[in-house]
């Protein structure tokens, strides 16, 4: 049985034991306003070197400002977790950030994935958000698995966001 619960500071790098091995066949990249398919196969065995020590700073520092983190259980073990940070910005200081979304592999085409999703956009209405901003990885999985939720291209990017993670797909999800 699968378990959801908040995340406390002391888990928040379990994220990192998430399974996020995946097949790559197809990224997006943003060409002139459009999205852009085109073929690029990989294999993403787990996190890129680096990454958990790159990010987990910036988690906690979520976390300590707020930042909503909730994860799901498998038998005691993290399957996946969603993060909404609590730091508001965007054109009139209404939008939040999707900071994570991950979920391991052997859990994914379940609709565990859409349900953090919701869970997320819930909590943003919650505390009164306009809209959540999502970085996305630019496979083609995971851009399509945001845009079948309802999230659209972002047409004015948070330059902080686009700076950290510029080959990112940019969109936003509006709550209103």
């Amino acid at each position: 049985m699968i378990d959801e619960r908040l995340l406390r500071r002391d888990e928040v790098a379990l994220v990192w034991g998430i399974d996020r091995s995946e097949v790559i066949k197809e990224i997006y990249s943003l060409k002139n306003g459009k999205l852009v398919l085109r073929p690029e196969f990989y294999h993403m065995s787990g996190w890129p070197d680096g990454e958990a020590e790159h990010y987990t700073p910036i988690l906690l520092d979520c976390f300590d400002r707020g930042g909503w983190f909730l994860g799901l259980f498998d038998q005691g073990r993290l399957i996946g977790a969603v993060v909404v940070d609590s730091r508001r910005f965007g054109p009139a200081g209404e939008w939040l950030q999707l900071t994570f979304l991950h979920l391991s592999h052997a859990y994914r085409r379940r609709g565990l994935g859409a349900h953090l999703f919701r869970l997320a956009v819930a909590r943003a209405r919650q505390v009164g958000a306009g809209a959540l901003y999502v970085s996305a990885t630019p496979s083609r999985n995971t851009v399509d698995f945001y845009m079948r939720l309802g999230c659209r291209l972002c047409e004015q990017l948070d330059e902080t966001l686009y700076r950290r993670e510029p080959d990112d797909i940019h969109l936003l999800h509006d709550l209103t």
